[in-house]
């Protein structure tokens, strides 16, 4: 059977000489006395190797150019759908704020029925009239003067602070 070398294998299936080394060193490669592998073995751990077409006709190379297009046009695709999202949520958003500001300037319905309302003279408007106050002595506080509490007029100023070794090595003052 042919034997071949890890270059010629690595060549063979197109694969690097490193993965080789390591099928190697894992076991699951062997080669002979000679450091070659035989084809058998290759085929055993890597399958069949694929034969290479040759190539009748010329293979069309997309110029530089064009790829750079083709990117900048996914770009602006891309851009113009996050523009459509951005104007339907600030389209949903102005539809919010212009709810809420309705909802603002609605009356504020204070009764639950119609039957439950009472008329009330404003006193803002009616200056003679005034509000009653209802007094008892369980929830409304008792209005008394403010008394101050007096405080002494001769009071002895602190001492400073003092660090530890200034208590050692300065007088008491």
């Amino acid at each position: 059977m042919k034997t071949l070398t890890v270059l010629e294998l690595s060549k063979l299936y197109n694969i690097n000489r490193q993965t080789i080394y390591n099928n190697i060193k894992k076991g699951i490669l062997s080669k002979n006395s000679e450091n070659k592998i035989d084809l058998a073995e290759a085929i055993r751990v890597f399958g069949e190797p694929v034969k290479k077409q040759d190539v009748k006709e010329p293979v069309k190379i997309d110029s530089p150019n064009s790829a750079e297009v083709l990117l900048l046009r996914q770009q602006i695709d891309m851009l113009k759908n996050q523009l459509d999202d951005a104007k339907d949520r600030e389209s949903f958003y102005q539809n919010q704020i212009e709810t809420m500001q309705r909802l603002l300037e609605a009356p504020k319905a204070n009764m639950t029925t119609f039957s439950d309302q009472k008329i009330e003279p404003e006193t803002a408007t009616d200056p003679q009239l005034e509000p009653e106050q209802k007094y008892d002595r369980l929830t409304t506080p008792e209005q008394t003067e403010n008394k101050r509490i007096p405080v002494p007029e001769q009071v002895e100023p602190e001492q400073p602070k003092r660090g530890w070794l200034s208590r050692f090595f300065l007088p008491n003052g």
